[in-house]
């Protein structure tokens, strides 16, 4: 119990970073799981390699079955546990690096001091937790978007088939949803030329799809997103056909009136072995900007409910 407690303890922040996935019942798991694989599937095994050249392993591999079936009976259980599978929303790399920083005070330190590295390991998880979530994202290709409503959850849009971005975008926010779920498009109205999503404060996010909808979105909306080229004059900020290609996927944070732009491909991301193509600056999105409320825009009068 202490091993895999001290195991899961050690890998759950990597974990959690890389997949925002959390195995609260691991110990209990491995407690179940682990006494039979030591005394009856491990040994049933290498008898088994020992009596294959005389023709009796025949039953021994049925027999480390049997203990085989025992594992997936405990993983199956374990896994329909009420909280089983624990999800967090994704966070920055400092707190992946304060709590690092614990751990190795805590393991390589041999005096008591060694254990003002749970400050750390603290200091990381409370970090963590508290990470702003995006309000607006918005996919490499401009087909999928993002919008947090006024309930703290996303509501995504997307075009064809692609769930890739939406489940990502799901399993970063710590949401259990899946990407087919018909109440992700709640929020959203959409026309023949293109959709409107509301945030939280009332400001309009509009997705372009006829050149036809940009005089409105640009004069009602707060952000306009698009695969075309938008006007020059739109008074709203654009993330358009020349943004996406020059900085990937976008997520828009909110700070106060402010907000942070994180891009994909940030200034200065190249590698020597993953050359990208030269940026033009009018193409680079700013890294914060005012984001205003479009005060008491609405829909355009022909919008339609999602789906109809």
């Amino acid at each position: 119990v202490l091993a895999s407690l001290v195991a899961g303890l050690a890998t759950t922040p990597y974990v959690a970073f890389h997949f925002h996935r959390l195995a609260p019942y691991g110990v209990i798991a491995n407690l179940l799981a682990m006494p039979i694989v030591s005394v009856w599937v491990m040994p049933m095994g290498l008898l088994g390699l020992i009596a294959i050249p005389f023709g009796y392993d025949d039953v021994l591999w049925r027999l480390m079955g049997d203990g085989i079936d025992w594992m997936i009976f405990v993983a199956v259980w374990v896994a329909n546990l009420p909280g089983a599978v624990g999800r967090i929303a994704a966070f920055d790399t400092g707190p992946l690096l304060t709590v690092t920083a614990g751990i190795i005070v805590v393991c390589l330190l041999k005096t008591p001091l060694r254990w003002c590295g749970a400050a750390f390991f603290i200091a990381g998880t409370l970090w963590a937790f508290s990470t702003p979530m995006p309000d607006v994202l918005v996919a490499a290709d401009g087909q999928s978007l993002g919008v947090r409503g006024g309930d703290g959850r996303l509501r995504i849009l997307r075009s064809g088939n692609d769930n890739f971005a939406a489940r990502e975008w799901l399993a970063a926010d710590g949401d259990a949803r899946a990407p087919k779920d018909a109440g992700l498009r709640e929020g959203f109205t959409c026309d023949q030329t293109g959709c409107i999503g509301r945030l939280a404060d009332g400001a309009l996010v509009a997705l372009v799809r006829a050149p036809s909808a940009f005089e409105e979105d640009c004069r009602r909306a707060a952000l306009v997103v698009s695969q075309r080229t938008a006007p020059p004059a739109c008074a709203a900020h654009v993330i358009d056909r020349a943004k996406l290609r020059a900085n990937g996927a976008v997520a828009l944070v909110r700070s106060g009136d402010h907000w942070t732009v994180k891009v994909a491909r940030p200034a200065g991301s190249e590698r020597p072995w993953a050359r990208l193509a030269r940026q033009a600056e009018t193409a680079a999105l700013p890294e914060t900007f005012t984001f205003p409320v479009a005060g008491g825009a609405m829909p355009r009068s022909e919008d339609i409910e999602p789906g109809d």
